[in-house]
């Protein structure tokens, strides 16, 4: 039976992601720093589940993942979070950590996960960013990086997969905000309703499968990426500070 690897898969999105692939008739291998919030998830899926209490923030454990699960069909980077300040009252050990989680977890899993897909010539690769991807972000600068970082390399390594016809999908999933608990870790409020996450997650494994480059749950989201790319790069700080600025709780 095929199998899919989930990060993140304690709580919200990559918690619906892994019961989705689940509906799907995949087993599935759930990863969280939390082992009880895994079990919980675990209880809700219908195939077989592994789960995995590790922190991906940690490169070793990045590497002791890989080498503790080979054969999987599907990859999902979704463990990641927030952190809300300005720049120079944020503490260092919090965004270093999330430099890990966010970037370097990210980085190392789909480039090992990548090499045994092309081996096959099948599988799929989905990396959650969002729509900072798309702007900078004042009040919350490294997470706005983080993002650019995931949107960027996942969109290059699917333009070198298309150029050499293979048939590994990689996709990068840019959802503006979801119901989930990342406002809570962030220390933000959303300013706009956020999406059900169940309604995202379907949309982001719908889009993975159809090996679509980019993938926005919403028209209104695809909407404010397009106007972020086309905005006089001096407005766009000004305009994200403004919008950061009505997060602060």
């Amino acid at each position: 039976m095929a199998k899919a690897l989930i990060t993140g898969a304690g709580s919200g999105m990559g918690k619906d992601m892994a019961i989705i692939l689940a509906e799907k008739g995949y087993d599935v291998v759930l990863v969280s720093r939390d082992e009880e919030k895994l079990k919980q998830t675990a209880k809700c899926i219908p195939t077989n589940a592994e789960i995995i209490p590790l922190d991906l923030s940690s490169r070793k454990n990045c590497m002791e993942l890989y080498s503790k699960v080979r054969d999987i069909d599907v990859l999902v980077n979704n463990a990641g979070y927030g952190l809300y300040g300005e720049f120079d009252s944020t503490s260092l050990k919090d965004e270093m950590n999330m430099l890990d989680l966010n970037v370097s977890a990210v980085h190392i899993l789909t480039k090992l996960y990548l090499k045994d897909f092309l081996k096959r010539n099948k599988g799929y690769i989905l990396n959650v960013a969002s729509l900072a991807s798309f702007g900078v972000g004042p009040l919350m600068s490294t997470y706005y990086a983080t993002k650019a970082y995931v949107y960027s390399l996942s969109m290059a390594v699917h333009e070198e997969l298309r150029v050499k016809r293979s048939k590994v999908g990689v996709s990068v999933f840019c959802p503006g905000p979801v119901d989930t608990g990342f406002n809570k870790r962030a220390g933000v409020k959303f300013t706009l309703r956020p999406l059900e996450s169940r309604y995202a997650a379907q949309r982001a494994i719908k889009g993975m499968f159809r090996r679509k480059a980019v993938i926005f749950p919403s028209f209104e989201n695809r909407l404010t990426a397009f106007f972020c790319r086309f905005m006089p790069m001096k407005l766009v700080p000004k305009v994200c500070y403004k919008i950061q600025k009505k997060k602060n709780p």
